[in-house]
């Protein structure tokens, strides 16, 4: 099939590394490796992150033009579907159902989310555009449970609806657990600490909302971990940086600002780690919990969001309850005082991703659900 690719939320090719864009690139390669034929439709962003209505409305009128123009573009070589990745109400949809109906294609979706609650909200137009496009669907891929309840009585009784678990190319992180000594080695030089004693290791950016709170909950958990050994290196940045480091500020010594740090280097430290810490507020999905597994780390993450859709609690890690850093703290003492529960869960860790949520199988499971739409 020939597939038009689109991301309204952000382009596949932007330079600014987050979950969404590598999520976005890992379903084009999937696609591709499924046997189809993937073509970026539009780099257009609808997103508008501030409730400006003013800014929407702008973005909704460059939208339908944008959508004109693609549907000129592609008029000599029209596709046979389109797939839209990722839209919700602060990133809707404007090019992928206009040009649908221009070329009685079917349209298919993955990770779109609906929050009813939000009819009357700063978003109002967005949320409205969602349900619409969502009542034109043919075919929608949920990658979470929690958003299934909400999405689901949206789409059209004919619409075909498949869960398709979150997933990664393990490539890179395969080599992880027979290099791990020799890049410990090399971070201990690069970030000087004691690397004799267990390495957590967060990867997430530093913004205001959930990730702010979800580093509160993380520094509270280890407040409570204080009496044994450890050492935190965090990887990430953003604009709530210094606020993020004051939380750790009576842990100081015991942390290692990384700092942003590209994708091979993010992949060389979870080799040079023992556990993979985030109590996540809300994720959707947290696909750093899949890499850290596919890695053979044991992981600990907060219950929030899409976080159980890549976590099997007691297998490859634990799961906590979100907001609650007790349970965290509990969690990760478990790991911190047994080393050998640390190599057995880290070789779950690795069995699980490569059971559930590899590229291969998410081809699979993508030509399935196309299979429902292309007879």
């Amino acid at each position: 099939m020939k597939i038009a690719f689109y991301a309204p939320l952000k382009p596949l090719s932007s330079p600014h590394p987050s979950g969404d864009r590598l999520i976005g690139r890992l379903l084009k390669s999937a696609l591709e490796q499924a046997g189809h034929e993937v073509q970026i439709a539009s780099t257009f962003r609808s997103y508008e992150g501030k409730g400006d209505k003013t800014r929407q409305g702008r973005l909704q009128a460059v939208g339908q033009k944008m959508a004109e123009r693609v549907v000129k573009r592609l008029r000599s070589s029209p596709p046979d579907l389109w797939f839209t990745y990722h839209l919700y109400r602060k990133a809707p949809d404007w090019l992928g159902p206009e040009v649908c109906r221009q070329f009685t294609i079917p349209y298919v979706v993955a990770e779109a989310s609906f929050a009813p609650a939000q009819h009357n909200g700063a978003w109002a137009a967005g949320h409205q555009a969602v349900a619409k496009a969502l009542s034109q669907v043919n075919l929608a891929f949920g990658t979470t449970a929690a958003d299934e309840p909400c999405l689901i009585p949206q789409l059209a009784a004919n619409a075909h609806y498949l869960r398709l678990s979150p997933f990664l190319d393990t490539t890179a992180f395969a080599p992880a657990p027979s290099a791990r000594a020799a890049t410990r080695q090399q971070y201990a030089r690069s970030a000087p600490g004691d690397e004799n004693v267990p390495w957590l290791l967060t990867v997430a950016m530093m913004r205001p909302g959930v990730k702010f709170e979800s580093y509160e909950v993380l520094a509270k958990a280890l407040r409570l971990c204080l009496p044994r050994p450890w050492r935190l290196m965090v990887v990430g940045g953003g604009p709530q940086f210094q606020p993020v480091k004051a939380l750790f500020a009576d842990m100081e010594k015991r942390i290692a600002w990384l700092g942003p740090r590209t994708a091979p280097e993010i992949a060389a430290l979870y080799a040079a780690s023992d556990i993979y810490v985030w109590p996540s507020v809300r994720e959707s999905p947290g696909m750093t919990f899949l890499e850290a597994q596919a890695s053979g780390l044991p992981v600990v993450g907060g219950d929030g969001g899409g976080v159980a859709d890549v976590i099997k609690n007691g297998v490859g890690g634990f799961l906590t309850e979100k907001r609650n850093h007790r349970d965290f703290a509990d969690q990760v003492n478990k790991l911190l005082d047994d080393p050998r529960l640390r190599t057995e869960m880290g070789h779950q860790a690795i069995a699980y991703v490569t059971a559930n949520h590899t590229l291969t199988a998410a081809a699979t499971r993508l030509n399935e659900g196309l299979a429902l739409i292309s007879s």
